[in-house]
């Protein structure tokens, strides 16, 4: 019997136990593979690479992708292409879908819990209360996408037969850098007032501990948002943004996750579009009531003029 039969053997031995009421099999735990989330697919890194994922302590949790330059490239394609008919939909449709995602997440709250608490060191309880917090800030953006309009809209007063108003469009595609300390309420922060408004987004994943977004893909996905909306990368920060910054077809960037020294080097090559740049600000509780400030960042606002007709001793006539 070779070497490697007889391992098979005792493995097969050690596998199945006698016990009273018969015979128990044991299993292997399934271990999950952890993939991009782009244009609604989860696709592999298009490099093929993968780097180790580890908790707190050091502990190897999964291997996530390495995303390219590719990568980010095919995102935000994805992402353009979403632009139209998200941007489209009413913002009472839009909030339907965010309330959806909250849904989604209070059913797997038990696996977000854990993947939150191996990524940030937290108890189980303190895990579970980020998460809720994070239904909580989708639940809160899903009720703010048909009032932001009335916050920073509205009609004009002007000396003349006309009609002054201005109303918010979104941006258009916008790459956002995760919070690298808050793996998933940070992430939701971020996220959820970029697509509220009608934006599509490209999100670069926390790197430390990506695995509580890759993990938001599979809720997105199931959750009646358009596929491209939202595009979860994850690999090195630096390595991801840097091309995001540059790239033609990205209207605005947050820059959340990014250190003082990258957010500068990024603020620079986003300067040859004219890109929005909202830079990195200090956070000391994203549990806290985030106000309108991340929604009114990427919105742009359109003006319209139009005749009133002549104004007699009468009145006006339209």
């Amino acid at each position: 019997m070779s070497e490697k039969t007889d391992k098979n053997v005792q493995a097969g031995k050690a596998a199945t136990a006698d016990t009273a009421g018969g015979t128990e099999q044991r299993r292997l735990s399934v271990f999950k593979t952890y993939k991009l989330y782009v244009g609604g697919k989860f696709p592999r890194s298009e490099s093929g690479r993968v780097f180790e994922v580890t908790d707190s302590g050091g502990n190897w949790l999964a291997n996530a992708p390495l995303s390219s330059r590719k990568d980010a490239r095919d995102a935000v394609v994805a992402a353009r292409k979403a632009f139209g008919g998200w941007a489209g939909a009413t913002a009472y449709n839009r909030g339907q879908v965010l309330y959806r995602v909250a849904e989604m997440l209070e059913g797997r709250r038990e696996q977000f819990a854990s993947e939150v608490a191996d990524a940030e060191g937290l108890s189980q309880a303190q895990a579970a209360a980020q998460v809720d917090a994070a239904v909580d800030r989708w639940v809160w953006y899903a009720g703010w996408t048909d009032k932001i309009a009335q916050i920073v809209g509205g009609g004009n007063p002007v000396a003349g037969p006309f009609f002054n108003l201005s109303s918010p469009e979104p941006t258009g595609v916008v790459a956002v850098l995760a919070p690298q300390g808050s793996s998933f309420l940070g992430l939701v922060s971020v996220l959820a007032p970029v697509i509220a408004t009608g934006n599509t987004a490209v999100v670069v994943a926390s790197e430390k501990a990506p695995l509580p977004a890759l993990s938001l893909g599979e809720v997105l996905a199931t959750s009646d948002v358009p596929g491209g909306v939202v595009n979860i990368l994850s690999g090195r920060t630096a390595e991801i943004a840097a091309p995001l910054a540059a790239h033609q077809d990205v209207n605005a960037i947050d820059l959340a996750g990014a250190d003082e020294a990258l957010a500068k080097e990024l603020e620079i090559a986003a300067a040859d579009n004219l890109k929005r740049v909202l830079r990195p600000q200090p956070v000391d509780d994203w549990a806290a009531t985030p106000g309108t400030d991340r929604m009114t960042a990427f919105l742009e606002t359109k003006t319209v003029w139009h005749p009133t007709g002549s104004l007699g001793a009468s009145g006006s006539a339209y």
